[in-house]
């Protein structure tokens, strides 16, 4: 190796004509010290003339490196702008490599290519820099310095010397030369750099790149600091679980997570699993017996096999066959409901008879307080069953029914799967109340998933999607309840057996209030029965002035405020106990609530009672009808839906057409308007059945005849005068019961009807069956007879 020749003192004279060597691996700036090494016989040449002469040196970075089918670099290929160097020290340690340390000078332009030597030359413009100091220059290089600064702390391979370096470069094109050349960018982000002669662009270039390159770094640093955590967890957590199995194997004890898979397969041996679900479990085993006990999966796994092994696939009780004693069962708890009662005794006769045979799928409407949700328990205690009751009011997913897939986490089988293992028999009395206020949106329909459920021919292999088993729910009895029917949906409806529980009449309510609410209500505000005693009139006169419904919810609430102002009194030792009679109820309930007001409200000409079926009941429909001057009007108030404006207007149009016979004027309404008006006007109505009452409004105004007193009616009507039948006739003529109503006009179609009406309220008032709008006239209007004029 030859002696490092001294450079002595440094050339930075540029000479016009250039010896030219292209890099492709190394950049170099203006003023910038870096070492290379140079090999082959041509670069080496070019060295050692460079030495002879003036050691200056140019480079420049090629666009594109040579193919193998070219031997040199044409203009084109090179960029325009380079850096000359010159030569400070250099060394050979053979013929043809030589190491050089090289400065750079300052920046050229390539103007030609210069022959003559086996080695490129150039002709060159020497690009001088301009020194610029302003205020935005001075904020720019301080933005850098700040920014390179952070670079070198972040990046572990950089001396921390060069962010003080950086710091004591006075001049704006130097420094950003500096930093192009330490930091890791690309060759032609740094050309890119070296040709950009504007200083304060350059600073403003190298902010953009210095800056996403501190943002590399952070990241990176962020992200080595995360998995070092992780490992470092991960290590100890290992670590800590060979403590514990070392300790474990110390004391003699098992591992816990082969404990609880004993535990299971025991469980599993010891249930009389159908076959499908027992390889299912047997194959949840085997995988939770390779899991570890604190993998997520394996709580997942174990929640499933606790499902599994809890749920009583086979188990379920003995049915109460002694239909005697049954029926002893449901007459203690319910007053009346004969309906309901009698298929259930038909139910545990068949039973008894054939007993494989499949649970029915009952639905109980009826208004509100009827004791449709206490019928189930009943039904449970005769049958001698598990009761689970469910609310659907509201409900409006879908999973909700069958359940979400194990796939999510805290998945959990559906309400019915969750209610059979609560019963823990596979054959309990089940009821889902409020059927009808089931809803739907993007989660799914409900009713939809109800269909399986109520179906007898598909329920014994019902599919729980959290399950993923068939479950036998044949042997359930299924109990449905509904105010109303309509929004239930027909295919769902198609599959129950519908059972009707009306209103009660006031005979039932004084029986059910004597038998089963004053002794509850006793009991439940502290009295003792002897302290406490209710008059059959007292309870006559809570039910008629100040409840007026179908059920008895808002009698037993009056009971109980009777029950609590007495208990009020006892105990502040006013008295030692109370007789409740007629004369005491003001002095507890206050002044009454409920008037009748038939005989007032129909005391003119033009006023008719009807007659409405609700979802809470019947209802009493006041229909007043009122005559004025004007020419050809026809006005409805009182809130009145679509169906109920065409009935009034089809009775307009049949007493014109029969003017004559009714012995009203042929153009009585030439000169008139009238205006009928239903009260209640806060109140919707609709529906067909108020066709007859509104036409004999409109005959009784024209003619100027009352109605007669205590007479209410219902049913639709047709332009040709005829009657047709209407539905909720018991629960209209319930209310108008209620109401002290003794005379009944009902379509003849609706004869049959009667027949679910008690007996005791068909004796007490008078039914007329109509099948034409003019034998309603002639019953309903004071004057014998329709003839006569207005």
């Amino acid at each position: 190796m030859t002696e490092g020749k001294s450079p002595g003192e440094m050339n930075t004279q540029v000479p016009e004509i250039l010896p030219l060597l292209p890099l492709t691996n190394i950049f170099i700036f203006p003023k910038m010290m870096f070492p290379m090494e140079v090999m082959g016989s041509e670069a080496t040449s070019l060295v050692d003339e460079a030495m002879a002469r003036d050691r200056m040196i140019g480079f420049v970075l090629p666009k594109k490196s040579l193919s193998s089918s070219e031997a040199k670099y044409q203009i084109e290929d090179l960029h325009e702008i380079g850096t000359s160097a010159t030569i400070m020290r250099m060394a050979k340690s053979d013929e043809n490599k030589t190491q050089l340390l090289m400065q750079g000078v300052n920046r050229f332009r390539i103007l030609e290519f210069v022959s003559g030597k086996p080695y490129l030359q150039v002709r060159v413009e020497i690009i001088e820099e301009k020194e610029v100091k302003d205020l935005e220059i001075e904020a720019l290089m301080s933005n850098l310095v700040g920014l390179f600064d952070r670079v070198v702390k972040l990046s572990p391979f950089l001396p921390q010397e060069f962010g003080a370096m950086a710091k004591s470069i006075p001049d704006a094109g130097v420094l950003a030369d500096l930093v192009a050349s330490i930091i890791n960018v690309s060759l032609e982000e740094k050309q890119k750099i070296l040709e950009t002669l504007d200083v304060r662009q350059r600073l403003k270039e190298m902010t953009r790149l210095v800056n996403h390159q501190v943002e590399i770094l952070e990241l990176g640093n962020k992200i080595q600091s995360q998995v070092k955590g992780d490992m470092d967890k991960t290590q100890r957590d290992y670590y800590l679980r060979q403590q514990l199995k070392a300790i474990k194997q110390e004391l003699g004890e098992e591992e816990e997570g082969k404990l609880e898979v004993e535990e299971y397969r025991a469980k599993i041996e010891k249930k009389d699993l159908p076959a499908e679900a027992r390889k299912d479990a047997e194959r949840e085993l085997e995988r939770l017996s390779r899991m570890h006990p604190s993998s997520a999966e394996y709580t997942v796994v174990s929640t499933y096999l606790d499902w599994i092994t809890a749920l009583p696939w086979k188990e379920g009780t003995e049915d109460n066959l002694d239909i005697r004693a049954a029926r002893k069962v449901l007459d203690e708890d319910h007053y009346g409901l004969e309906k309901p009662k009698k298929r259930i005794i038909e139910y545990l006769a068949v039973r008894k008879l054939k007993p494989d045979m499949k649970g029915p799928i009952l639905c109980f409407v009826g208004p509100p307080g009827t004791g449709k949700t206490s019928l189930g328990h009943s039904i449970a205690r005769s049958l001698g069953r598990k009761f689970i009751r469910i609310s659907l009011g509201g409900v409006h997913d879908e999973a909700e029914i069958r359940g979400h897939r194990r796939t999510y986490i805290g998945a959990l089988p559906g309400r019915i799967i969750q209610g059979i293992r609560r019963a823990e028999s596979n054959n309990p009395v089940f009821m889902l109340d409020e059927i009808d206020k089931v809803g739907s949106d993007f989660r799914g329909d409900p009713s939809s998933a109800l269909l399986e459920v109520l179906d007898p021919e598909q329920n014994f292999s019902f599919m729980d999607h959290y399950l993923d088993l068939p479950f036998d729910l044949s042997h359930v009895m299924f109990i449905t309840t509904a105010n109303i029917l309509d929004t239930i949906p027909p295919p769902l409806r198609d599959r129950m057996e519908v059972i009707e529980l009306p209103g009660y009449t006031l005979d039932e309510k004084v029986n059910i209030a004597k038998r089963y609410l004053i002794p509850k209500e006793i009991e439940a505000n502290g009295l003792k029965r002897e302290q406490i005693r209710f008059t059959e009139s007292a309870v006559k006169q809570i039910i008629t002035g100040y409840t007026r419904e179908a059920g008895v919810r808002n009698l037993q609430r009056e009971i109980g405020s009777v029950c609590r102002g007495v208990a009020s009194r006892v105990a502040g030792g006013e008295i030692e106990k109370a007789t409740i009679a007629v004369k005491d109820i003001h002095r507890y309930l206050g002044a009454v609530r409920i008037i009748s007001e038939t005989a007032a409200r129909t005391s003119k000409p033009g006023v008719v009672m009807g007659l409405a079926w609700t979802p809470a009941g019947g209802d009493l429909l006041f229909v007043e009808a009122t005559a004025m001057k004007g020419k050809k009007g026809l006005t409805l108030t009182g809130q009145l839906g679509d169906v109920m404006k065409e009935s009034a207007s089809a009775a307009l149009s049949f007493i014109r057409a029969n003017a004559e016979r009714l012995g009203i004027s042929k153009d009585f309404f030439e000169e008139m308007d009238i205006h009928i008006h239903v009260p209640a006007g806060a109140i919707p109505k609709d529906g067909p059945s108020a066709g007859v009452t509104m036409l004999t409004a409109l005959s009784s105004l024209l003619t100027n005849r009352m109605v007669k007193r205590d007479l209410a009616m219902t049913g639709e009507i047709t332009l040709r005068g005829l009657v047709l039948p209407v539905g909720g006739i018991k629960e209209k003529v319930l209310a108008a019961h209620r109401a002290g109503v003794k005379t009944i006009i009902l379509p003849k179609w609706n004869r049959k009807d009667l027949e679910d009406v008690p007996q005791k309220v068909r004796r007490e008032i008078t039914f007329h069956f109509v099948d034409e709008m003019l034998e309603v006239l002639k019953l309903a209007l004071e004057k014998p007879g329709i003839e006569g004029s207005r």
